[in-house]
């Protein structure tokens, strides 16, 4: 517990203005689940307490939209197809199964080899999975037409997170840094392969492009190189 405190607060706090500061994120969630909201309400109506305008996954996928649009799990594709992909699995996994928390276990499980396949990993994946298998084997049981609100919602968001993103000085989908080309052979060519070569030998999934790291690695480099070359010789170990 010490170890786990000490990381938490040594994290330098995160500013609350620029285009990735925690103002920009925490207003972004309230114009994406505005817009989720709106649209569900509009297009299911609030009337019918059996089909839900609105369902807390996108409340999860809004603070990855706006807080971490750079993350790989916060792109389009894994919001969109990571929710619904989830839903189904949820929903057949709790008809099929029939026990609330079977259904939701397996539910959970089916979503997440589903997205890891699909290549849209996005964790409120698995809320949805969750939600959607419970509501299934609850006393609403949830059918197919349970699934147009996640549907409606992600949709909303999306194009939520894609005009405000960009608004805001952050790119979405995200976008890489620049970085020059890379030239067989070359340095860059290097770094790239190596950076390729660790992960793989790392086994673990990083939460970061690697073009990202990339361009990180060569920034870092040409900083130091630079800061190097403004040292007076003498100074120089």
């Amino acid at each position: 517990m010490p170890i786990l405190l000490r990381r938490t607060f040594a994290a330098p706090p995160r500013a609350a203005f620029g285009h990735l500061g925690w103002l920009r994120g925490a207003l972004g969630g309230v114009f994406g689940i505005a817009a989720a909201g709106t649209f569900g309400t509009l297009i299911l109506g609030a009337g019918n307490p059996a089909l839900p305008w609105l369902v807390a996954p996108a409340g999860a996928s809004a603070v990855l939209v706006f807080a971490v649009p750079a993350s790989p799990l916060a792109q389009p594709w894994a919001v969109i197809g990571g929710n619904v992909v989830s839903a189904m699995a949820g929903l057949v996994a709790g008809h099929l199964l029939g026990v609330p928390l079977l259904g939701a276990s397996i539910g959970v499980g089916l979503a997440i080899g589903a997205m890891s396949l699909l290549r849209c990993l996005h964790p409120p994946g698995g809320a949805c999975a969750l939600l959607y298998a419970l509501g299934a084997t609850g006393p609403e049981h949830w059918g197919a037409a349970h699934l147009l609100t996640i549907v409606i919602n992600v949709l909303a968001l999306g194009a939520a997170g894609w005009l405000y993103n960009n608004l805001t000085g952050h790119s979405w989908p995200h976008r890489p840094v620049h970085i020059p080309v890379v030239i067989p052979g070359s340095r860059s060519a290097q770094v790239h392969q190596a950076l390729t070569e660790v992960l793989a030998e790392w086994n673990e999934v990083i939460d970061a492009d690697i073009d990202d790291l990339d361009a990180i690695f060569q920034a870092v480099e040409r900083r130091i190189r630079s800061a190097e070359q403004d040292v007076p010789p003498a100074a120089v170990i």
